[in-house]
């Protein structure tokens, strides 16, 4: 007769017998994912636990100073011009053209050049203004800048008089109060 091979080992056990258990290491793996995942539920869960019962206010409870004082505003943002002093021609100059005008640099008309400043002070004031505000050769446009059309209306009659010119004050705009010194002539 012939023989009936079966899946038993040299000592006659079945050999699936030996792997019936999961071994120490398994056990030890899936508790560890299961901490590993686990712990940080449980610590956000009890932060948040914690801060609600901590925080938790009745309905009517609290005073309309309180509740003004919850959502009262953390900063404002303000769009447009802020108001301040405007600036004489001097303290423009000083501030924006002493860099070009001072040395001559890129073609400027040095400060206080009369042969520099003549052929274009022969062009007039509003010529010289309107290539202080939008630009001329490689002085860049300053309208808009940091200084108000008026403050550099100011300074384009201190640097033209400081080279010859005997232009006016240019006078202030409708609102707008001047500072107390006035630009130097």
């Amino acid at each position: 007769m012939s023989e009936h091979h079966t899946a038993s080992g040299h000592d006659g056990h079945d050999g699936h017998d030996s792997h019936a258990a999961p071994s120490p290491t398994v056990f030890k793996q899936v508790a560890s994912v299961l901490v590993l995942l686990g712990l940080p539920v449980l610590v956000v869960g009890s932060l948040i636990g914690y801060y609600k019962a901590h925080d938790a206010v009745a309905p009517g409870s609290l005073s309309e100073e309180a509740v003004a004082a919850r959502i009262q505003k953390v900063g404002m943002v303000q769009l447009g011009a802020a108001k301040h002093e405007l600036k004489t021609g001097e303290q423009v100059f000083k501030a924006q053209c002493t860099t070009c005008h001072t040395a001559g640099m890129l073609g400027a008309p040095k400060f206080g050049e009369a042969s520099a400043w003549a052929p274009r002070i022969a062009t007039g004031y509003e010529a010289l203004l309107n290539s202080a505000l939008k630009g001329k050769g490689n002085m860049t446009k300053q309208s808009g800048g940091a200084f108000s059309d008026y403050e550099v209306s100011r300074a384009v009659v201190y640097m033209a008089n400081a080279g010859g010119a005997k232009f006016a004050e240019p006078k202030a705009p409708e609102g707008a109060e001047a500072p107390a010194a006035a630009a130097s002539k």
